[in-house]
């Protein structure tokens, strides 16, 4: 399930993207409405493709990578209305060496302000990783 639609910019520790909420899609209610909490599966889906344009760039396979958690997820709405344009901004602040990171998310739209920070672990390789786990 891809839910971001085009890459509007990159850079060494920040990506944007920009994404139209749909009303054909899992999330969607009757009322033509996502619900607000899918802001954090925008955050992931873009720092999904942070990692996977860095991966690219390097000429390293993209992996699988793995939201942990979140910290003060906050919005100004309940729900996101279909058809609504928004741009979500993801930046990393905490990079470890264990292939955990921290970035700091923002989603914008007309009248629509998400923020939070996510909690995410993005193994070199992830087969191995989840191998480990005896998955």
């Amino acid at each position: 399930m891809v839910l971001i639609d085009h890459v509007l910019e990159t850079g060494d520790e920040h990506i944007v993207v920009e994404l139209t909420v749909r009303d054909d899609g899992l999330f969607s209610s009757p009322e033509q409405t996502v619900p607000a909490w899918i802001g954090l599966e925008y955050m992931a889906q873009t720092i999904a493709a942070f990692s996977g344009f860095h991966k690219m760039r390097r000429g390293e396979v993209i992996q699988l990578g793995f939201l942990l958690g979140t910290r003060y997820y906050e919005s100004s709405v309940d729900h996101f209305p279909c058809g609504a344009l928004l741009r979500v901004r993801a930046e990393k602040i905490i990079d470890a060496a264990n292939d955990m990171s921290v970035f700091d998310c923002t989603l914008e739209g007309n009248n629509i302000f998400a923020s939070s920070k996510l909690n995410v672990l993005l193994p070199q390789d992830s087969k191995e990783f989840l191998a480990g786990k005896g998955i």
